[in-house]
């Protein structure tokens, strides 16, 4: 059954403003062994839970009903902060609460500088975002790759960047907007000294593990 026409975020605004948001998807023709059949708006709080039902054409011929929930966050940008002639990197940790309730020790997880685009194209972001949570200033960001994070469930592509900063002129240790509940702590570690916390499972944030992995594969820090 489709979502009633008079609950938040269909017609009527949500109180983000939005409307229209159990239209999502019904447009879509890019596959032709996929055909949407209803989209149900579970909920649009901050972000946006739908239901879909579709039509899928197996390998074996046959039309199948399936049915997905997929959670709408938007999309985002993090970015691997590093001195290439100290061989660091510039960290964050904050409290996490997910992942606190999911068996982290303390919840207290060491990331990457990292937020949503919002309104912003993904260079603009991982700017606005670096500065925010490091203090740090880029002006020129190498992008790395794009990245489905939780494909079976979550709808965000994730853009990975990567730039150089200057760890002998950099100040402070903490960051983050404190409007926002921000409490950030800036952590800086020599490459071999991250990579080795990920083997002892100090590091666990997936977008983390895989730009440190880039750097020293394919970036600044590879061996030639």
């Amino acid at each position: 059954m489709s979502t009633p026409p008079d609950r938040p975020g269909t017609t009527v605004p949500d109180h983000r403003g939005r409307t229209g948001l159990h239209l999502t998807g019904r447009d879509l023709d890019r596959n032709p062994r996929v055909e949407v059949t209803d989209v149900e708006l579970l909920a649009a709080g901050w972000h946006v839970l739908r239901a879909t039902t579709f039509r899928y054409l197996g390998d074996d011929g046959e039309w199948t009903s399936q049915k997905r929930e997929t959670y709408d966050r938007g999309n985002g940008a993090t970015i691997l902060l590093y001195d290439p002639e100290r061989r660091t990197v510039l960290l964050t940790r904050q409290f996490r609460y997910p992942v606190y309730v999911n068996d982290h020790p303390d919840g207290m997880l060491i990331e990457t500088a990292a937020g949503l685009l919002d309104d912003d194209d993904p260079v603009t972001a991982i700017r606005r975002e670096a500065e925010e949570e490091t203090g740090l200033r880029v002006a020129e960001v190498e992008p790395v790759f794009e990245v489905y994070m939780s494909p079976g469930s979550v709808t965000e592509r994730l853009h990975f960047f990567a730039a150089a900063y200057d760890g002998a002129s950099r100040e402070g240790d903490r960051g983050g907007l404190a409007e926002e509940g921000e409490e950030i702590e800036i952590l800086e570690y020599d490459i071999d000294v991250a990579l080795r916390m990920i083997r002892d499972g100090e590091i666990q944030d997936a977008k983390t593990i895989m730009l440190l992995q880039w750097a020293v594969i394919d970036g600044p820090f590879a061996r030639l």
